[in-house]
C-alpha cells in the first residue's frame, strides 16, 4: 500500500464512524433496506448472457440495465461498492454475502471468456466488439464508463470486505484494459477519450496505490484527456457546453494521480476545476449542470429548469471536494460546499416516504417543481424503481447513502477535526477514544461532543466554523472557552482532556438572501446551511414569485419553519431537503423581469 503524496489530514476507516439518529441515518436505513432486498441473480442476467452462461431463470432487468440497453452493467459496480460500504460501516452480513455472491459469479463469467469469444480478463454485459467500434471512431455506447463502475466496485469489495476473489477478478479486468489501451497510438487513445469513460484514471491510479505495481499508473495516465486537462491546467474555464458528469470523474482522477505521483499539474487541474465549478456553475443547493451539461460561467438564473442538478454529478463533486480538502485542510470553503451539496441536494434526493429509498435523477429548480416530477431522457418515470430504472443517479445514490458518515471526522496525529455536524459516534481505535456527537443540526444551531475512553493528555479538537456562522461559541463542561471562532476558519480547542468532557459548539444561523450570479434580481434564501424553499402545495407556477425579502419571519412552530410574503400572499418556507410532496420554488424575484432561458 503506497501513501498518498501531499496529504496533511486523514480520514477514519468507515468502520470507525456510525450515524445515530436523524435524517442521515433514515436515508442510510432506507438504502440498506433496498440493498438487502435486491435479487443478485437478476443483477447478473446481462453478465451471464453476454459471457454465454445460463441465466438461471432470472428475469432480465429494465431501464438502463435492459438486455438491449447500450451500456448495460454499469449499475452492478455501484451495488458492489454500496454493499461493501454497508459491511464496513455496519457489519451487515447480508450485504457482505450479496457482494461475495456477485463477485463469485462474475469470476465464472470472466473464466468463460474463451467460450464466449472474448479476450482474457474481459468482463461486461455487452460484447467486446463494442470496444472495437469505439476505437474505430464509431462508439455504440459509453463502454469504459460502464467498465469503470465494475472496476471500482471490485476494488471496494477487495478494500472493505477482503479476500482474494474480488482482487483476482479486478486484476484480470484491469489487465485487459491495460493490454487493450497499450496497443493504441496516443492520438487514437485521445480520440477514444472523446467518449465518456467515467473515472478510469482514478480507479487505475487507486490500483497503483494499493498494489505498488507501476503498470497500473501507466494505464491510468493513458486516460488523461488532453482536451479536458489542458485548459484547466492553464487556468481557463472552458466548461460551457460540456457534458458535466463526463468531466468531474476525470478531475477526481487527476487529484488521485497527483497523490500517486506528486506532479503539481494534476493538482492544478483539480483545484481549478473545483474553483470554476463551485464559483461559477453551481446552484444554491450545491448541484450544477442543466440537461446534464455545463452552461456559460455564472449562468444560473438563465437555466432554472426541470432538468437542473443531476445528482450523480454532485456525488462526484463531493468526491473531488474531499480529495482536495485532504491536501489543504485549512480551506473551510471546501467543506462549506460539501455540507451544502450533501444536505440540500443529495440528502434531499431521496424520497423519505419510500421504504427502499427511491431517488430522483434531476432536482428541478424551475418555479413550481415537485421532486420526482421529471425523469431522465432514457428510462422515463419520476422516481427510481426497484428493477425498472437503474439510472446513473440511482447507482451513485446507493454509494452516497452508505457512506454518509465518512466525512464527519478526520485526524492528523493527535488532532481531531470535526467537519460536519450530525449525530454520530466516532471510535478512534488507535487512541482508544470515543467521541459521541449529539445534535439535531441544522434544526438546532448547537452540537455537543462527549469524549470518553483513553483521552488523557493534551491534544487539539478543531471545528469547522462555516462562513455564514457569525458569533460561534465553544464551551467545555458548560464553561465558555476563549477560542477564536471566526467565520471561515477552524476553531482550535487545545486542552488536557478527561474522560467525560463535553464540548458544546454553537453556530448561530441567520436568514441570508443570495442573489444568482447572473441576475441580482433573482435570489435564493438560506438559513445557515439550509436552503429554504417556498411551499406552493399543488399550485402551478410559471415564473418565480416576487418575494418581499424583508418579510421573512421565523414562525416558531418548528425550528426551520418560516413564512414570507410573495406576490402579495403569505407562503411557508421549508428546508429544501424536506421539500417533498408539494410544488416548491427555490429562486425568487425581488424586482425586474424574469430572465430568458428559464
Amino acid at each position: 500500500m503506497r501513501d498518498d503524496a501531499g496529504v496533511s489530514a486523514y480520514p477514519f476507516d468507515l468502520s470507525e464512524v456510525r450515524l445515530t439518529s436523524g435524517r442521515w441515518l433514515d436515508n442510510q436505513d432506507r438504502t440498506l433496506s433496498y440493498l438487502r432486498f435486491v435479487d443478485v441473480d437478476r443483477l447478473l442476467y446481462n453478465f451471464r448472457a453476454n459471457h454465454r452462461l445460463p441465466t438461471g431463470g432470472a428475469a432480465p432487468l429494465g431501464g438502463w440495465e435492459a438486455p438491449d440497453f447500450p451500456f448495460r452493467t454499469h449499475s452492478q459496480g455501484h451495488f458492489l461498492t454500496a454493499w461493501a460500504q454497508a459491511w464496513a460501516v455496519l457489519g451487515d452480513t447480508t450485504c457482505r454475502d450479496k457482494a461475495n455472491h456477485l463477485v463469485a459469479e462474475l469470476a465464472k463469467c470472466q473464466a468463460n471468456n474463451g467460450a464466449a469469444g472474448f479476450n482474457t480478463g474481459y468482463l461486461s454485459g455487452f460484447p467486446e466488439s463494442d470496444l472495437d467500434a469505439l476505437e474505430a471512431g464509431s462508439p455504440r455506447a459509453v463502454s469504459y464508463y460502464a467498465l469503470h463502475k465494475t472496476l471500482a466496485g471490485l476494488l471496494d469489495v477487495w478494500r472493505h470486505i477482503g479476500g482474494t476473489q474480488a482482487r483476482d477478478v479486478l486484476l484480470g479486468l484491469a489487465g485487459w484494459v491495460d493490454r487493450r489501451t497499450a496497443r493504441l497510438s496516443y492520438n487514437r487513445m485521445q480520440a477514444v477519450l472523446g467518449t465518456e469513460f467515467g473515472g478510469m484514471n482514478a480507479v487505475l491510479a487507486d490500483l497503483y496505490q494499493r498494489t505498488g505495481d507501476p503498470r497500473w499508473l501507466v494505464a491510468a495516465q493513458r486516460f488523461d484527456h488532453a482536451d479536458a486537462f489542458t485548459p484547466l491546467a492553464a487556468g481557463h474555464d472552458r466548461l460551457d457546453g460540456l457534458h458535466a458528469n463526463t468531466q468531474v470523474p476525470k478531475w477526481v482522477g487527476a487529484v488521485r494521480e497527483y497523490k500517486a505521483t506528486g506532479t503539481p499539474r494534476y493538482r492544478n487541474i483539480a483545484v481549478n476545476a473545483w474553483n470554476f465549478t463551485v464559483g461559477a456553475h453551481t446552484y444554491v443547493i450545491g448541484g450544477n449542470s442543466q440537461a446534464e451539461h455545463f452552461r456559460a460561467p455564472n449562468a444560473i438564473a438563465a437555466h432554472l429548469d426541470t432538468d437542473t442538478a443531476e445528482a450523480c454529478n454532485t456525488h462526484n463533486m463531493l468526491k473531488l471536494t474531499r480529495e482536495l480538502w485532504l491536501l489543504d485542510p485549512d480551506r473551510v470553503d471546501y467543506f462549506d460546499y460539501y455540507e451544502r451539496a450533501l444536505l440540500n441536494h443529495l440528502i434531499g434526493q431521496q424520497d423519505p416516504s419510500d421504504e427502499h429509498g427511491r431517488v430522483c435523477y434531476f432536482t428541478g429548480l424551475n418555479p413550481g417543481h415537485r421532486r420526482g416530477d421529471t425523469g431522465p431522457a432514457w428510462g422515463g418515470g419520476n422516481w427510481s424503481t426497484d428493477y425498472g430504472s437503474f439510472w446513473c443517479c440511482q447507482g451513485t445514490a446507493l454509494e452516497t447513502n452508505t457512506k454518509l458518515a465518512d466525512s464527519i471526522y478526520f485526524h492528523n496525529g493527535t488532532t481531531l477535526v470535526v467537519n460536519l455536524y450530525a449525530s454520530s459516534v466516532l471510535t478512534w481505535s488507535s487512541r482508544d477514544i470515543t467521541v459521541t456527537q449529539t445534535t439535531t443540526y441544522p434544526a438546532s444551531d448547537t452540537t455537543t461532543l462527549t469524549v470518553t475512553g483513553g483521552v488523557g493528555g493534551t491534544w487539539t479538537m478543531k471545528f469547522r466554523i462555516p462562513t455564514w456562522a457569525n458569533g460561534a461559541r465553544v464551551s467545555v463542561n458548560g464553561v465558555p472557552r476563549d477560542v477564536t471562532a471566526a467565520p471561515g476558519t477552524y476553531a482550535c480547542l487545545t486542552r488536557a482532556w478527561s474522560s467525560g468532557d463535553v464540548v458544546t459548539l454553537r453556530l448561530p444561523m441567520r436568514v441570508v438572501v443570495q442573489p444568482a450570479n447572473d441576475d441580482p434580481g433573482v435570489v435564493a434564501v438560506t438559513y445557515g446551511p439550509v436552503v429554504l424553499a417556498g411551499d406552493y402545495g399543488d399550485t402551478a407556477l410559471s415564473a418565480p414569485p416576487s418575494l418581499d425579502t424583508g418579510s421573512i419571519t421565523r414562525t416558531g412552530t418548528s425550528p426551520l419553519a418560516f413564512t414570507a410574503r410573495a406576490d402579495g400572499a403569505t407562503v411557508d418556507l421549508r428546508p429544501f431537503h424536506d421539500a417533498h410532496g408539494f410544488n416548491y420554488t427555490v429562486y425568487w424575484r425581488t424586482g425586474g423581469s424574469w430572465g430568458t432561458g428559464s
